[in-house]
């Protein structure tokens, strides 16, 4: 039988298998902190917002998971996400490496990590290859970004 956190993990998990951004964001402590490459930080509702806004705009979206793991504090879990990025029409083979802190049966700190110019090649085409490793266009994308949470915030 797995740890009750591993299981916790599992059903975040299985929520972004189905785009249930209600359920991910109910999984999360009111103070959680998230972070990956391009949202480096979120607190609070606002990761709740963000997992809305992405199952949102997804488009032809699928997800597997893998290697789940965790203790009374922490866990861990990698998965890969496969879209249609909106801006492009490109797909975007997504290898992500989960780390969390865990607290009172919900998730409390959620850090992510990714290869930004490997998405930036997959999402952006020749722009992304030539120049998605310089730190002026992952920033770009990372304000870019932001900008869309923010409208998507606004909108609701």
């Amino acid at each position: 039988m797995s740890h009750p956190n591993a299981e916790l993990i599992s059903r975040f998990y299985q929520a972004f298998q189905q785009l249930d951004a209600e359920t991910m964001a109910s999984l999360y402590t009111a103070d959680v902190r998230f972070s990956d490459p391009v949202f480096p930080d979120l607190r609070g509702a606002d990761a709740g917002d963000m997992w809305r806004m992405l199952c949102t705009k997804a488009q032809d979206f699928s997800l597997t998971f893998t290697d789940v793991a965790a203790d009374d504090h922490s866990g861990r879990a990698r998965w890969v996400a496969t879209y249609t990025f909106s801006q492009t029409g490109n797909t975007v083979v997504n290898y992500i490496d989960a780390s969390f802190r865990l607290r009172d049966g919900k998730i409390c700190e959620h850090h992510d990590q990714f290869d930004l110019w490997r998405w930036s090649r997959q999402a952006l085409g020749v722009k992304g290859l030539l120049l998605g490793w310089a730190p002026f266009v992952q920033n770009a994308i990372r304000q870019q970004a932001a900008k869309g949470l923010a409208a998507f915030q606004k909108s609701r």
